[in-house]
């Protein structure tokens, strides 16, 4: 079986996917800033059966994370689900009055550039394997910019359009790409937003490989 990465991997969606992939037989590659919360999150992993291993990166640092994918491609095996989900900082939502030029450059770095380095690194991998998936997971600003929230607004747009340019692109080369928009905030214990809820959606978001953008609960919710 091959592996997962998910990018931006913490202690709630991103291990709930890793136990949901892994239930599958998928080994789970966990990256993220901080080294020793990825080590924990992979020996609780791997205390339920799962094979994980952390991989520490900055998504906005090109190098560190192209040498994170390659680690994990090294010691897993190859990845053939790419799951790019790190939770924005909370300095990127600005009210658009007082977005400068300046307060762009950290989400773009985080939501376009990130992306893009991520998806350059794994897809020569994808393309041996003639399969893959690739799921974007953003927020609801993604499809419906909020003046309160500028630059996860902006830089979220671009991305989704980077992921839908993707998703027309590689479809007939058996690499699927998507994109869950997940509103508001992920809530333990809702029907829709729970974790493994969200974590099951993007299973058979790999599973069913149709259309590009889906989302996991109404907007205005």
């Amino acid at each position: 079986m091959t592996t997962i990465a998910i990018v931006g991997a913490g202690p709630g969606l991103g291990v709930a996917v890793a136990r949901r992939f892994g239930r599958e037989g998928h080994d789970v590659a966990l990256i993220a800033r901080d080294q020793d919360r990825l080590d924990a999150l992979a020996t609780e992993l791997s205390g339920e059966g799962v094979t994980a291993r952390g991989f520490a990166a900055d998504v906005r640092d090109p190098k560190a994370l192209t040498t994170a994918l390659d680690a994990a491609t090294a010691t897993l095996g190859p990845i053939e689900v790419l799951q790019y989900s790190p939770v924005p900082h909370g300095e990127f939502m600005r009210p658009v009055l007082e977005t400068t030029p300046a307060d762009l450059s950290g989400p773009i770095e985080f939501s376009v550039y990130g992306p893009v380095t991520a998806v350059r690194q794994v897809l020569p991998g994808m393309r041996a394997l003639r399969r893959g998936t690739i799921l974007f997971v953003n927020g609801g600003s993604a499809a419906v910019p909020h003046p309160e929230r500028a630059g996860t607004s902006i830089a979220f747009a671009a991305e989704s359009a980077y992921g839908r340019l993707l998703h027309e692109t590689l479809a007939d080369e058996g690499i699927h790409v998507a994109q869950l928009i997940i509103p508001g905030a992920i809530v333990p214990g809702h029907p829709r937003k729970d974790p493994a809820v969200l974590a099951d959606t993007l299973w058979h978001l790999h599973q069913d490989r149709h259309g590009f953008r889906h989302f996991a609960d109404d907007l205005d919710s």
